[in-house]
């Protein structure tokens, strides 16, 4: 006996359905029952180790699975057993994709969803609610419509329907709208890099080619900076991620490099002394590790040595008290031992070309009035050492 009513081209037995039924029915017990017991077990793993965050995404993803996905699946599960003509083969691929697509969309939509939160909570820190709200939204924004329109054209081409025009036309839309607003595209990803990416933070003192200052409020579209000067600079996120950034609140030690001249008359037994003497007063100061002092350059202007010392508290006041202690202490230094900083005095030869022209007799010869003369009765300019 067959079952015949509305799809009068099937010829499904009563044994044939009672089979597929039966499947259906345990199918559905068995992956509802598989996805509780799959839950109890991600919670009770969760309570002992709450810092996993696979864990908590897997948990809240679970947490979204459709009763209707799995009793769709079921019933799918028990149509398969059925002696279906060809054409029935085909639809039933199709709702199989349909549904197994929906609800791993779902799963996608809820797992970007929970990661996304997750990651701003450990990594906003330091950031404004309002910028790290916006940040968030935007990331679960764009992934979740990325998600779902995969899986949209996906099922429309799993039946058949030809999107590639469809493709092609939401390329051109979206190179047009991108071009119309790139500025404002532009600095909305640049915040939201700065959200991701934390470059500096709002309280940050920081230096670019054209500026220095102190962040105080990093927007949608532009970051504002106090300046030293006082005033507030207010500048395209874009723009400013282009130049490059120097943060001194990461900065952990502080390098000061400075040159230390002396006159090159300095006798030897002097000079000897200077990077020893100096050395002793860099290390006396707190917070401070010397690194070297050296003599580096003899020529006849000046003797140089180099003198290199890190601070192990970057505090700019700390960097300024110590550089002028030390800096006095080595001009007194210099004042103790007779060293003169100043560079060799030059002497030039100054001629007088109106000597040369000067009428004279031969007993001027000798005449300092007079140039001197050599064998051949010629003036000579007078020449004078001059300091």
């Amino acid at each position: 006996m067959t079952i015949r009513g509305y799809f009068s081209n099937l010829d499904i037995t009563w044994i044939n359905a009672a089979v597929a039924l039966g499947a259906a029915v345990i199918a559905f017990l068995a992956l509802h029952g598989a996805v509780a017991l799959f839950r109890r077990r991600l919670n009770k793993l969760d309570d002992a180790r709450a810092h996993k965050p696979i864990v908590e995404v897997l948990r809240h993803t679970l947490a979204r699975t459709s009763n209707l996905a799995i009793l769709a699946t079921s019933i799918l599960i028990g149509v398969s057993l059925l002696d279906l003509p060809a054409p029935w083969h085909d639809r039933i691929g199709h709702l199989w994709f349909i549904t197994l697509g929906v609800q791993i969309a779902i799963y996608l939509h809820r797992a970007i969803a929970v990661t996304a939160r997750r990651y701003f909570q450990v990594h906003g820190k330091g950031l404004e609610d309002n910028q790290v709200t916006v940040a968030h939204t935007l990331v679960i924004w764009a992934l979740q419509w990325s998600v779902w329109t995969i899986f949209l054209l996906s099922m429309l081409s799993n039946l058949g329907i030809n999107v590639s025009t469809f493709v092609a036309s939401l390329g051109i839309g979206g190179v047009a709208v991108a071009l119309a607003v790139q500025n404002i595209l532009g600095d909305l990803f640049a915040s939201l890099s700065i959200a991701t990416d934390k470059p500096f933070e709002v309280g940050d003192a920081i230096s670019v080619p054209e500026f220095s200052g102190t962040i105080e409020h990093v927007g949608l579209k532009t970051t504002r900076v106090r300046a030293l000067s006082g005033e507030q600079i207010v500048i395209a996120n874009a723009e400013l991620l282009k130049k490059v950034v120097h943060n001194f609140k990461r900065q952990s030690t502080r390098r000061v490099q400075y040159t230390l001249r002396v006159n090159p008359t300095t006798a030897p037994e002097l000079a000897t002394q200077i990077p020893e003497r100096v050395a002793a007063i860099i290390t006396a100061k707190d917070k401070v590790k010397l690194d070297h002092v050296n003599l580096t350059t003899m020529d006849q202007s000046y003797l140089e040595y180099d003198i290199v010392y890190n601070l192990t508290d970057p505090n700019y006041s700390l960097f300024l008290s110590t550089q002028q202690a030390v800096l006095l202490e080595t001009m007194a230094l210099l004042r103790e031992l007779g060293v003169s900083s100043s560079p060799r005095a030059q002497e030039f030869l100054v001629r007088d070309p109106g000597a040369a022209g000067s009428g004279a007799g031969p007993n001027a010869v000798n005449d300092p009035r007079h140039g001197d003369r050599d064998n051949s009765g010629e003036a000579q300019p007078q020449t004078r050492p001059v300091r």
